[in-house]
């Protein structure tokens, strides 16, 4: 992984720590192959692991496509995407939480990379008292239909395009750095 840099490690809304790698090598096309790690004694790991999948989509005006969280003490924007089900590929995945997140249908650009973290037992907000390994894939992509729309009982409140330059002075999770970043340094463009 010569390519790879490290960066801090973090939860979707706390300050990143160094015990983390984001991979900037990447394949030109998303795979269509699951990628799949197995241990022999899944049950007696001592955290939880999440595979989410998250879309940078950009437009032509500069904009990036943001979802407000809605967790009460913790609304901050962040990338549309979320969990992998289990049957699915984060590509698949990625398309559907967009769609349901924003009302865009996207495709997919490209693989920007994958943005690990740990949060801790005592900062999770589900869970069952065990530490939470967040592995994070994340791709770009632009929108080739539906209309903006906000989510319905979902994790989010409300989708909206915010030009890159105001970013900064969102409340935002880290992983919206971490992408936005591996954007910068990536050819996948809308």
């Amino acid at each position: 992984m010569s390519n790879a840099r490290a960066v801090e490690a973090h939860s979707p809304d706390t300050p990143f720590r160094d015990n983390a790698h984001v991979s900037t090598d990447r394949p030109t096309e998303p795979t269509a192959q699951p990628t799949t790690q197995r241990t022999t004694q899944p049950s007696e790991a001592p955290y939880d692991t999440r595979l989410a999948a998250y879309a940078v989509v950009l437009d032509e005006d500069d904009r990036v496509l943001l979802a407000l969280w809605n967790e009460p003490a913790q609304k901050r924007w962040t990338l549309p995407g979320g969990g992998v089900d289990l049957h699915e590929t984060p590509e698949e995945g990625v398309v559907r939480e967009v769609r349901e997140e924003t009302g865009y249908d996207v495709e997919l650009l490209g693989l920007l990379g994958v943005d690990t973290g740990v949060i801790p037992a005592s900062r999770r907000l589900k869970g069952e008292g065990r530490p939470l390994k967040a592995v994070r894939v994340l791709y770009a992509a632009r929108v080739i239909g539906g209309e903006l729309t906000a989510e319905l009982d979902g994790s989010t409140d409300e989708a909206r395009w915010h030009p890159l330059s105001e970013v900064e002075a969102l409340p935002r999770v880290g992983t919206v750095d971490v992408a936005l970043e591996l954007q910068r340094r990536s050819t996948a463009r809308p």
